[in-house]
């Protein structure tokens, strides 16, 4: 490859990430590794270095919502590949976050050669699973249904999601993005009606479905 592997390692804990960042610096031709420690440099860092590799991200970090900051990065970096990497390993939030676009899931009790031998499958295009985890089916059908409504969503649509979430006005993601207004109020509309909802409020609820705690969401 002309450069070196670009890596963002996005988790609150610095011993973690130093666990990581000793795992991905095994790698033959790495040239950076980007560290962040919430969830706002985690998304500032996506934005400004749009050429990352892979992306290793904690689902709960401060300023992340357990599977919404999943969504949010998709919405933010379409093309960079994301490992989840959480404590909560249960079938249904590893099963989840591959459905929500995640291209692999690291338990934070993997061992160093587990981390590394996803690290590598995702590397080199394929979707990385704790081996030996029954994934199952999803038995919610609200949740099934919303993961299908998430999924039919454009990665601008995602990214204009992730930011109502926030609590942005429109006139604000449309500063952000640098389009105009106009355009925000027809994503907003198009948001609404693949989600099957009225309003932003909704939406953002119906979001909050997905994005709180792996625990309260498996319930």
């Amino acid at each position: 490859m002309a450069d070196g592997y670009r890596f963002l390692i996005a988790d609150d804990h610095p011993l973690f990430r130093g666990a990581l960042k000793q795992a991905l610096s095994g790698f033959d031709e790495v040239e950076q590794i980007f560290e962040a420690g919430d969830f706002e440099t985690t998304k500032s860092l996506a934005i400004a270095h749009d050429g990352l590799d892979l992306l290793l991200l904690d689902l709960s970090m401060p300023g992340a919502s357990g599977l919404s900051g999943l969504i949010s990065i998709r919405g933010i970096n379409s093309l960079v590949p994301v490992i989840v990497v959480s404590a909560h390993d249960d079938p249904e939030t590893i099963r989840r976050s591959l459905e929500l676009g995640a291209s692999g899931f690291i338990s934070k009790s993997a061992s160093m050669e587990d981390i590394r031998a996803a690290v590598s499958a995702v590397l080199a295009g394929d979707i990385a699973a704790p081996v030996g985890v029954d994934l199952g089916t999803e038995q919610d059908p609200e949740i099934l249904d919303l993961i299908k409504r998430l999924q039919t969503l454009t990665p601008q649509q995602t990214r204009v999601l992730g930011m109502l979430a926030d609590g942005l006005l429109n006139k604000q993601i449309a500063y952000e993005l640098g389009v105009s207004e106009a355009t925000i109020k027809a994503h907003v509309s198009a948001i609404l009606q693949k989600l099957g909802v009225d309003n932003r409020t909704q939406a953002v609820i119906l979001l909050s479905r997905i994005g709180t705690d792996p625990q309260v969401v498996t319930g």
